[in-house]
């Protein structure tokens, strides 16, 4: 299939925050001066961390195609004898008999061994080196939360990701090393595996980790918020304390932190609930009495320190404001930027933050997954809509399936990849996965050195169908963003919505559920029916012509909106952490399956809009 630099879209990134990975050979190589790997203890990687060097980057950039050599030969020679390579591999760490023999794999394939691990057979049942733990994805996006085993390189590599984006952002601020940052970390309650082993969100593994804990004094391991706070394991007193600490130190505050854009939207709700109580707090220098964890309890009122009713007091008029356009700004007035994921489903969300932060620079800084880490976004001040990642090839060994190539199988190395071409990635890491296929679309934007970079196109497995189209979740959000201009002239904002392909009446059709607020009040009075039903129109409009021949002719229905009660999303996040999702990796999935949560969405319903205009088609010649 050819691939067209003109052809490419440049729109939003799906970025999974929080990785899984190992090291290889070649970084050693470049960044220790030809030092060999085993050389690479941990206080190695400490020092490298501390002592950040642009060249590192440079190096790695510039070494592609040696070093995904070397990472393979490093894994393969690592996990050639264990129990599920050995038959393909038979002990060789041959890089033409693995792509010959290891098969392209998904996680039902790999399941089976995994869970052997955590029942407590031997970790080389999958891996070459112990398993020492296995961390969760979010469990938003395929459905259920899957497991994936890891061990100390995964800390190693995840400690790097934070300190390089945090060098490559820093060229682009000055006085980043006189601040803090207000960032909000959360840690979830660990589980155990039948052999003891804990299993638990990436983040909580690494905050729990000797890294975090002894973390060097650089700018951005300097926190507004006490360790005691992110490790609080009440996500509600954690919230409220990070905010309390935020706002007594706001001075200070040079960066706001989320891992996903949609977190700080929900943080911006829950100061409209909680402004009053926390100017309470200041006014008195008392912790609210519902604040229960001792640890928690104890540094978060060492900052609060004295009755200070002059704060108290600056931050009740600025809450008091009629609108909250600005609002971050305003409380947080030397804040420098904001650093959350901002692309993929999260591109939603933009248009709101902006609101609320007056266009302060938003910066998605990395694409990493629960599987492994991926790369940095090298251009950290570009638009939201143009992020790309450069691949750092030291993290895994990378594969690409060419996408929509037809009945030909075209699988391609990391530097083998090119311009405007989409591509499946397939991972192998040294924890055990093999050519695993990530579900994720990427495509090829530009180069970096000689590493390709990427921007996320679309998940491969999240799409509406009632008939014989197929919508991708990508398609929805574009079209949902069409129509969410049509809303600005009613002073409305679009909080969060997902949709779901309702097949129960004939013609089917395409049911979004969209939960609505205003930009100058909490509430909305009114709802304006001819809005909602131009954005109808606009949703369906913006679809591709297989859709709307299939509108046409009678073989879907006309695309429903729901417009659902405030809160509602607050309550289906509850109801799929309640079934094991991560709560502080979640995303609101855009296409949605589940009969309970579409039971929950039904309930909070409140208004009804359909389209009511016939549907434009264009030929392309």
């Amino acid at each position: 299939m050819p691939c067209l630099h003109d052809a490419i879209d440049v729109n939003t990134i799906r970025v999974i925050e929080f990785p899984i990975a190992e090291n290889a050979k070649g970084l050693t190589s470049l960044v220790q001066n030809q030092r060999t790997k085993r050389q690479l203890n941990m206080s190695m990687w400490a020092d490298l961390s501390d002592k950040l060097d642009e060249k590192v980057l440079e190096d790695l950039t510039s070494n592609v195609k040696q070093m995904q050599d070397d990472v393979l030969k490093e894994i393969l020679t690592l996990n050639a004898n264990t129990e599920y390579l050995r038959p393909f591999l038979h002990g060789s760490s041959d890089k033409e008999l693995f792509k010959k023999n290891v098969p392209v794999t998904t996680y039902d394939d790999v399941k089976l061994f995994i869970d052997r691990v955590a029942n407590g057979e031997p970790f080389d049942v999958i891996s070459g080196k112990p398993v020492t733990g296995f961390s969760l994805s979010s469990g938003t996006s395929g459905g259920k939360r899957k497991m994936f085993p890891c061990n100390k390189k995964y800390l190693e590599n995840l400690n790097f990701i934070y300190c390089y984006r945090s060098l490559v952002i820093s060229k682009h601020f000055d006085g980043l090393e006189h601040g803090k940052g207000m960032v909000f970390n959360f840690c979830v309650p660990e589980q155990t595996t039948p052999s003891g082993l804990p299993v638990s969100a990436a983040t909580t593994l690494f905050f729990k980790s000797d890294y975090f804990k002894n973390r060097p004094s650089y700018w951005h391991w300097s926190f507004t918020s006490p360790d005691e706070v992110i490790l609080c394991l009440d996500n509600k007193q954690s919230l409220y304390c990070h905010l309390l600490c935020g706002i007594v130190l706001r001075d200070e505050v040079v960066k706001v932190g989320t891992a996903f854009v949609s977190t700080l939207l929900r943080v911006i709700t829950f100061l409209e609930k909680h402004w009053k109580e926390i100017c309470t707090n200041i006014r008195y220098g008392h912790l609210s009495e519902w604040i229960t964890d001792i640890s928690c309890r104890d540094s978060v009122s060492k900052i609060l320190g004295e009755p200070n009713p002059e704060l108290a007091d600056l931050i009740e008029n600025e809450c008091n404001q009629k609108s909250w356009e600005g609002i971050i700004q305003r409380l947080w007035p030397k804040t420098k930027f904001i650093e959350s994921i901002a692309t993929g489903q999260m591109a939603q969300h933009i248009p709101t933050l902006e609101f609320y932060s007056n266009k302060l620079p938003l910066i998605s800084s990395s694409y990493v997954s629960s599987e492994t880490m991926f790369g940095i976004n090298i251009n950290p001040l570009c638009k939201p809509q143009d992020v790309s990642y450069t691949f750092m090839p030291h993290f895994s060994y990378f594969e690409f399936l060419l996408v929509d190539a037809g009945d030909e199988v075209e699988i391609v190395d990391l530097v083998d990849v090119k311009l405007g071409c989409h591509y499946e990635t397939l991972v192998t890491n040294h924890s055990g996965l093999h050519r695993y296929k990530m579900g994720d679309i990427v495509q090829v934007t530009g180069f970096y050195n000689n590493a390709p970079q990427f921007r996320f196109a679309r998940r491969g497995n999240l799409v509406l169908s009632v008939h014989m189209e197929i919508t991708t979740d990508q398609a929805l959000l574009n079209a949902v963003t069409h129509a969410k201009m049509v809303l600005e002239s009613s002073n409305l904002m679009l909080m969060d919505f997902t949709g779901y392909a309702d097949i129960s009446t004939t013609p089917g059709h395409y049911v979004l559920y969209w939960e609505l607020k205003g930009k100058y009040s909490n509430d909305i009075a009114k709802i304006d029916d001819k809005v909602l039903v131009e954005c109808c129109y606009v949703v369906e409009e913006s679809l591709d012509n297989f859709y709307k021949e299939y509108r046409k002719n009678g073989s879907i229905g006309a695309l429903e909106i729901r417009v659902v009660q405030q809160g509602t999303f607050d309550s289906l996040m509850e109801f799929f952490i309640s079934q094991g999702a991560s709560s502080t990796q979640y995303k609101t999935p855009i296409c949605i399956k589940s009969t309970e949560a579409i039971a929950i969405l039904e309930r909070k319903v409140r208004a009804r809009f359909f389209t009511d205009k016939s549907l434009s088609l264009k030929f392309s010649s």
